[in-house]
């Protein structure tokens, strides 16, 4: 069956690639302007907030049918359903593998940097328990390690479609993807004409998301100015990043070695591909990462990127990226590790080796369960707290740059999902290569 994205002849597809080039500079520059711009005046920037909501939403209205038609197209890809198993497993086997590895960095480097201990003085913690930590509302948060697993599992499942599409709950979404199009498989020439219909959907999709990332430069810098700029605007961003300054840089050392150390290694190992060079591919959809601080929102874009830029099978990564963009959350898992030894620290809590392997696992499957949404990670982060008996009062410790680092730990996860893409790729089937 023929390809959901077909490369154009190569002049154009040379024109395509240049034009990429420059896009990703103008996105850069948007992210640098906007930075100076919170800084500089930062009422202003404050008030961009509008221009940047519209971008968000427009990435986000596409999520559901692209996620709907690209696994679809993925499945269809594939010819014989029977053969869905092995590159489902191995995606799924990378996922739980990238995820625990990056828990294990977080703990390694909160234990060398020891932030907890670093905080000036003991008041700070003592004001957060007499407080109390704005604990973030969810009335369906699972409140043990079996409520989470359990709830993980009813992830899969929807008794209503429709609302699990207006809610972007993508992983029933994806399951029901999966079934309807390995039926589609079985049928043969029957559904010949809605097989081609759900490739024509796919690839307009596509051209939509090529035509939004025209306006990116100015949403993005909308976005990050906006942000930034009411941070600013409350003079208290350069306080809070001073207090928490050692936390944050354990967090983003973690981020940066498990980003650049670990995954890139995995990277090359199983596909013998520059990792480098397949992260500078990736900076379009990573820089809108970094802006948006949702890989659900970023997914269109992760997904271009990996096709056009990356040259990984549309196959592989319309089956595997809107997978990995909800369950794949490496750089939550490992955020939610640092942070609750962090707050062990600084409670002057002492955590021992056991404890601390139960973080770990709770970490691991908290973040499989987290929403690709801006901060979700704070409310499973209560789990792991409650895992090892820490107060979630503590939370109140991280919370006044939670919304920073969120930008950082959703990089690192749409990194985990383009390069998961390539790793499935060497597990298609030959024939199915040969065929693209």
């Amino acid at each position: 069956m023929p390809m959901s994205a077909s490369p154009a002849d190569p002049e154009s597809s040379s024109a395509k690639k240049s034009g990429h080039g420059n896009l990703t500079l103008w996105i850069l520059g948007g992210i640098v302007l906007a930075l100076v711009t919170a800084f500089v005046a930062p009422h202003f920037a404050a008030k961009l907030e509008l221009g940047g909501e519209i971008f968000l939403n427009l990435l986000k209205m596409i999520v559901v049918p692209l996620v709907i038609t690209s696994v679809m197209s993925g499945i269809i890809g594939l010819g014989d359903v029977r053969k869905l198993g092995k590159p489902g497993a191995a995606a799924i086997g990378y996922y739980l593998c990238t995820t625990l590895l990056a828990v294990i960095v977080g703990i390694l480097v909160v234990n060398v940097i020891n932030p907890g201990a670093g905080l000036p003085d003991t008041e700070q913690v003592k004001m957060a328990m007499e407080q109390g930590a704005p604990e973030p509302k969810d009335a369906n948060r699972p409140e043990s390690v079996g409520e989470l697993l359990r709830g993980l599992v009813m992830l899969l499942f929807t008794d209503n479609l429709l609302k699990s599409a207006a809610e972007v709950q993508l992983l029933p979404l994806i399951v029901f993807s999966i079934i309807f199009a390995a039926i589609l498989t079985m049928h043969g020439s029957k559904s010949e004409t809605l097989v081609k219909v759900i490739h024509q959907v796919n690839d307009a999709l596509m051209d939509f998301v090529l035509l939004l990332m025209k306006i990116a430069p100015v949403g993005i810098f909308c976005l990050v100015a906006a942000r930034f700029g009411e941070a600013n605007a409350e003079g208290t961003l350069l306080a809070e990043l001073k207090s928490v300054g050692k936390y944050m840089t354990a967090v983003l050392s973690g981020l940066a070695i498990h980003g650049f150390v670990t995954l890139p290694v995995i990277l090359w190992v199983i596909t013998r591909r520059n990792p480098y060079r397949f992260i500078i591919q990736m900076s379009k959809a990573l820089l809108t990462a970094l802006s948006t601080a949702s890989s659900s929102a970023t997914l269109p874009v992760t997904m271009e990127s990996a096709i056009d830029e990356a040259k990984i099978s549309p196959k592989s990564v319309e089956f595997v990226t809107p997978l990995g963009a909800t369950i794949n959350m490496d750089g939550t898992a490992l955020y939610e590790a640092v942070a609750a030894i962090f707050i062990a620290q600084a409670f002057g809590i002492s955590l021992d080796l056991t404890d601390q392997i139960v973080v770990a696992v709770t970490a691991t499957l908290a973040a499989i369960g987290a929403a690709g949404i801006p901060e979700a990670g704070l409310v499973t982060m209560i789990i792991v707290l409650k895992a090892v008996n820490l107060p979630i009062e503590g939370i109140a410790l991280i919370l006044s740059v939670d919304w920073l680092l969120d930008r950082f730990r959703t990089t690192i996860n749409v990194l985990g999902d383009a390069m998961g893409a390539a790793v499935v790729e060497k597990v298609l089937p030959a024939e199915t290569e040969a065929e693209a």
